[in-house]
């Protein structure tokens, strides 16, 4: 087995055995990794809560046929005020579980590993109603499924846009209408996500534009996945 480091946010963790758990990680330079964190469940483990979902960590690990294992974690950020607040936590989860249904093992993506962390530490700052919607649409962008926003997906007009459809893979124009029906505010912040000006679309405060675009990018989401996502839940409830 081979020795190496790289950093890395937990997605998930599940238990294995009696004191082990399975953590999976996406890492920046190996993409996701699943990986043994060994007597991690036991009161005197050095782990603990360093291995928890959202954590930022540097890891030393040893690369094993099917699961790495983890020989020393060190914690970067914890994300303490998303951790003490349950609508943060529900987003965040969204967001984790989001990259652990997309992304394939051990391909790398530093892109997405910045994205992921980025979009974390928008939320650790700031609980704006668009940064898990945002972080969806961005997430589709990278993934080469960015959704159609400039124009009409149908025709290529730029005007009177009045729909989305995650079929036709974005907006619509009346003429060629579908699927759900948008408001002129919710094509400005979609707009804004997907054309390089995500903080300008951040700061905007909550109102019926930015539900709309919460809707269309788990529903965009849903559709690439073909399923949807079961952190959504309480997201809706958050």
């Amino acid at each position: 087995m081979s020795l190496y480091r790289d950093e890395g946010i937990v997605l998930r963790t599940w238990k294995l055995g009696e004191a082990d758990n399975i953590v999976n990680l996406m890492t920046r330079g190996h993409g996701k990794v699943r990986a043994v964190a060994k007597g991690v469940r036991k009161t005197k483990s050095r782990f603990g809560a360093r291995l928890e979902p959202t954590t930022h960590v540097a890891l030393l690990l040893y690369e094993g046929r099917e699961l790495d294992i983890i020989t020393q974690v060190e914690a970067i950020d914890h994300f303490r005020s998303i951790r003490a607040d349950l609508d943060r936590i529900a987003r965040a989860s969204a967001m984790l579980e989001a990259v652990d249904q997309l992304t394939q093992e051990r391909q790398a993506n530093p892109r997405l590993h910045a994205l992921l962390l980025g979009a974390l530490r928008a939320l650790e700052a700031n609980a704006a109603p668009l940064v898990v919607p945002g972080f969806f649409l961005k997430l589709l962008a990278l993934e080469g499924f960015r959704p159609v926003v400039s124009g009409c997906a149908s025709c290529g007009t730029e005007s009177d846009l009045v729909a989305f459809d995650v079929e036709e893979g974005g907006l619509l124009c009346r003429a060629h209408r579908r699927g759900h029906a948008v408001s002129p505010e919710a094509v400005a912040l979609l707009r804004l996500v997907l054309g390089g000006r995500l903080g300008a679309a951040l700061n905007e405060p909550a109102s019926s534009a930015t539900g709309e675009v919460e809707h269309l990018a788990i529903d965009a989401l849903a559709h690439h996945l073909e399923r949807r996502l079961r952190s959504v839940t309480l997201l809706d409830r958050g």
